[in-house]
């Protein structure tokens, strides 16, 4: 099996010199792992890993530019030029105590390298001079298949490096793998284990699911593993949670969530992706049955914010990112009323920073519900007249401006502040000094009311 991809960016060949240079000292090197599958399956090589006999000091001695970053695992980064590889030593693990990282190593020959690794398709050797591709675990056939299967026991390969767990989902995903039975089977007995690995750890893998095209399927392994039961308990309370039947004849909400992931264009943004998982996740704890029998998620939207804060703060995402995501959760709702909203209002809504990820996670909730789009056209529409503007004037009053007239800090700045901005949209005022004034009667006629 071998399929020629053009190396348009350059890195093979700056790899295939640093296994030169290591073979001409009378070493043996060989490309291994993701280099020589990705290769093989047709896609864009980005990364290569050299493995070697040669020790971690004789490689630093070939290469005196290149740095230790795991000499106890026998790991040196070596630059080529553009690209830096790294070159580890053939190993063999010792005992995994942790569950991410052996308690130490020995040197060993190429077959002990590759057999302590997690999967076949990720155990290929290739021979940088001649491009014959070495394979001792039946990593070619596994990968004419397309399947993802674990080196010997599957169990242990899990139990060694928990996040192999996650790691096996998302190359199931991104490849287009199927899991071998065993692996599989393994998988689903053992997810319980993802709790050892670091949230940013488990984050990172969880990115590279929801940013690839499969993310609808990675959500269905991540859900028939248990993985996201351990990950996202919350998230399968989404299962089984009925819906209004003549607003969501789709079925419950895990479907429905289900169901957009599918529909977002394009390469959505990592936050647009999270924003359509929880959108919903409030819906559970807000169900109702309202008097007529109509199912009810009153305030789920509000609900739905909180959590997600709460979710993607527990697996150590970025302050940037918890905000934005919780910001489009807490809004999702909003489009129901945008023809009804007062021109300066709906400006207001339009210039949200996520506007345009708002606007995508809105078509996608429509689509996989009713499939309506009054309010998307609309808005789409109202965003069309604005084209050649600004969709919202810069702010004529600030804080301080509340401040002078005697207003504390808290909850009522933001409204007036909103409601001037209203205001000046509509064109109640166009200058500083009409602002002032307005905001002048504002106080006045609220300290008399």
């Amino acid at each position: 099996m071998g399929v020629h991809v053009q190396d348009a960016s350059g890195i093979e060949g700056e790899a295939r010199a640093v296994a030169f240079r290591l073979r001409e000292a009378g070493h043996e090197a060989f490309f291994v792992g993701g280099s020589v599958r990705d290769r093989l399956l047709g896609l864009p090589v980005r990364e290569v890993d050299i493995a070697t006999s040669a020790r971690p000091e004789e490689v630093l001695r070939l290469f005196p530019n290149s740095w230790a970053v795991g000499v106890s695992f026998g790991v040196v980064l070596v630059p080529g030029g553009r690209f830096h590889f790294d070159v580890a030593t053939f190993r063999e693990d010792g005992e995994y105590l942790d569950g991410r990282h052996p308690e130490g190593v020995r040197f060993a020959t190429a077959r002990e390298d590759v057999e302590r690794r997690d999967f076949t398709v990720n155990g290929l050797l290739e021979d940088p001079v001649s491009g014959e591709v070495i394979d001792y675990v039946g990593g070619l056939e596994d990968l004419r298949r397309r399947e993802l299967r674990a080196i010997g026991d599957p169990e242990r390969r899990f139990r060694e490096d928990s996040l192999r767990l996650l790691r096996g989902v998302r190359l199931a995903v991104t490849k287009g793998f199927s899991l071998e039975a065993g692996t599989w089977q393994a998988l689903r007995n053992l997810a319980f284990l993802i709790g050892r690995v670091a949230p940013e750890r488990v984050h990172q893998e969880l990115d590279r699911i929801w940013l690839s095209s499969g993310r609808g399927r990675g959500l269905d392994l991540l859900m028939d593993s248990g993985l996201m039961g351990e990950v996202v308990p919350e998230f399968l309370a989404l299962r089984g949670c009925e819906q209004p039947p003549q607003w969501h004849p789709e079925g419950d909400v895990y479907t429905h969530t289900r169901m957009m992931l599918d529909l977002l264009e394009g390469e959505p943004s990592l936050s647009l992706v999270w924003a359509v998982l929880l959108h919903d996740i409030g819906k559970p704890a807000c169900f109702r049955v309202d008097e007529t029998g109509r199912i009810r998620f009153n305030g789920h939207d509000a609900a739905g914010a909180l959590l997600a804060g709460e979710i993607l703060r527990r697996l150590k995402y970025s302050r940037e990112m918890v905000q934005s995501v919780v910001r489009k959760v807490e809004r999702h709702m909003q489009f129901m009323n945008v023809r009804s909203m007062r021109s300066g209002k709906l400006r207001l809504f339009m210039a949200g920073a996520d506007f345009a990820d708002e606007l995508a996670l809105h078509r996608a909730d429509c689509l996989a519900s009713n499939g309506g789009l009054e309010n998307y056209d609309f808005v789409r529409g109202e965003l069309a007249k604005l084209k050649d503007v600004p969709v919202f004037p810069q702010p004529l009053l600030q804080g301080r401006d509340l401040m002078a007239l005697g207003l504390r800090p808290g909850p009522l700045f933001r409204l007036v502040l909103e409601g001037a901005l209203i205001e000046q949209a509509e064109g109640l005022f166009t200058d500083r000094k009409g602002a002032l004034k307005w905001l002048a009667d504002y106080v006045c006629s609220a300290s008399m009311a």
